[in-house]
């Protein structure tokens, strides 16, 4: 194998997190041969599929790979935002009972939410995407507030002022991570101002992650589902 890489093969046994490859920076060519390399040592090795993924894909990116593993999967989907990068997943963990609600304040943060969605489905979790229901048109969000509100998890992404985080962290008792994206006009700053604002919140307890960071907020969100049920395994052994 070329030596431009030092690859972490136990990433998903160490930390419950997938194995991931940043793309920008790196030809399609490396990338493909960083994925078949964990693919191999998932299969062989430990004779399991485990959650591998590259992120951040462009479209050249993404064509390469899917000539090569003609079973990955592509987030948002190829005829959605086609030009955006992508988070292309190549195998999946076994699936799992938490269910994630990704919520948008506008449909362009649709490539983040995809980003977030790729994640956390090669980890088993079952993602639903409520999209465009931001605080321009709060009746939006609150026509769908009871459904949220049945999700285990809760991934809030928006840009401009990013008020959306707010505004549901008041309204619904899961735990939420908030990502600022950077949509927006003028003083939204590329999303610093949701940034910012997010991380001012009045609203207690909502975790924030960088701009335009589905994958850490996707991360974020399972790191606190493996510590629950770790705890909920332990009770039931307990009980036992």
């Amino acid at each position: 194998m070329e030596s431009f890489s030092e690859l972490d093969f136990k990433r998903f046994d160490r930390l419950g997190l997938p194995e991931a490859i940043y793309s920008p920076g790196k030809t399609p060519t490396q990338i493909v041969t960083l994925l078949e390399e964990k693919e191999k040592y998932s299969l062989m090795v430990q004779q399991r599929s485990s959650p591998i993924l590259a992120t951040r894909a462009d479209p050249k990116t993404v064509e390469a790979i899917l000539e090569h593993f003609v079973h990955a999967e592509v987030f948002p989907a190829l005829q959605k935002f086609p030009q955006a990068l992508k988070t292309v997943v190549v195998s999946k963990a076994e699936p799992r009972p938490e269910r994630v609600c990704v919520i948008t304040g506008g449909s362009t943060d649709l490539v983040a939410a995809g980003e977030a969605e790729g994640t956390l489905s090669s980890c088993g979790f079952g993602v639903d995407i409520i999209a465009d229901v931001g605080v321009a048109g709060l009746h939006r969000l609150l026509s769908k507030l009871e459904l949220i509100k049945d999700y285990d998890l809760v991934i809030v992404m928006a840009g401009m002022e990013g008020a959306l985080a707010s505004v549901l962290g008041g309204l619904i008792p899961q735990p939420i991570v908030a990502v600022p994206t950077s949509t927006g006009y003028g003083a939204s700053a590329n999303g610093t101002t949701a940034m910012m604002s997010m991380l001012a919140s009045c609203a207690p307890g909502v975790s924030v992650v960088g701009i335009d960071n589905g994958f850490g907020a996707a991360c974020s969100v399972i790191r606190m589902a493996n510590a629950i049920s770790k705890h909920a395994d332990a009770l039931g052994s307990h009980d036992k």
